[in-house]
């Protein structure tokens, strides 16, 4: 359940790169479909090294994951204890929410990033955008370690991944992110982007699957352990933020030229 290391989310940023160079006047729409794809690539690249460079401080971080548990509470918001103990008793919805945390957040971002592109090209730089700008500033605010629940004695809750050999991370601090980035939670984040960007660009009967894989995320990281509600209301409060930024990031360089003619034409399909 590993996903690419960060040195190879670069090499594989570099390539795609270079096929947009190699390809921009024979196929343009190959090259802006790598181009983009580098983007993303590095964009993840940063999300997996930045894991490494967050875990400072062991002690103050069960101290804030503590904080964060007594202010939820003090603000009446409800108990992911108690979300847990629902679920728990039952082993296949457990096991389905620590799958669902463990495989979906990066595959189900590569899917909508593609589709965006092919299918709703007006519409991509904005969301390319919002989605850098959020990954970024939670990446910024991890830097400041925060406990998760599991990690944090004063919960009471459990590692779920853990309990049935489905835990996505290892010795602590390492893995596919860093364990102490809890606060934000870039899985909400990203779910939220797909969430919303879905709902919006889309005229399908089937757009409600972005705003339901959002809605299941957001409760699969509070099942598992992996997140406080408060670490998902940031991300979503940093994403409308970053939303309102990115569309006009996007105004401005189509306004400039910026956005090449390329990236108007259809991508080649061949068999």
């Amino acid at each position: 359940m590993w996903w690419l290391p960060w040195e190879y989310g670069l090499i594989l940023a570099a390539a795609l790169l270079v096929v947009g160079w190699r390809t921009v006047q024979q196929r343009p729409g190959l090259a802006a479909l790598a181009r983009e794809a580098a983007v993303i690539a590095a964009l993840y690249s940063l999300w997996q090294f930045a894991g490494q460079l967050s875990v400072l401080g062991i002690d103050d971080a069960i101290a804030r994951g503590e904080w964060l548990w007594d202010f939820e509470r003090a603000i009446w918001l409800p108990d992911e204890l108690a979300l847990q103990n629902l679920v728990r008793p039952s082993s296949f919805w457990t096991q389905f929410s620590n799958l669902y945390y463990a495989i979906v957040h990066v595959p189900a971002m590569g899917v909508f990033l593609f589709w965006l592109f092919l299918r709703h090209r007006p519409s991509y730089a904005t969301w390319r955008n919002a989605l850098a700008i959020t990954t970024g500033a939670c990446l910024v605010i991890q830097l400041l370690p925060v406990a998760p629940p599991r990690l944090t004695d004063a919960t009471g809750m459990i590692d779920t991944g853990l309990e049935y050999g489905q835990s996505v991370y290892g010795t602590l601090g390492y893995g596919i992110a860093g364990q102490l980035q809890a606060m934000p939670s870039i899985h909400v984040a990203w779910a939220a982007v797909i969430g919303w960007a879905v709902w919006e660009v889309s005229t399908s009967p089937w757009r409600s699957v972005g705003p339901v894989h959002f809605a299941i995320t957001f409760v699969v990281v509070a099942i598992t352990g992996n997140h406080y509600w408060l670490d998902g209301i940031v991300a979503m409060v940093l994403l409308v933020g970053a939303r309102s930024i990115g569309a006009k990031l996007a105004s401005w360089t189509e306004g400039r030229g910026v956005e090449v003619k390329e990236v108007d034409e259809p991508v080649a399909v061949t068999t």
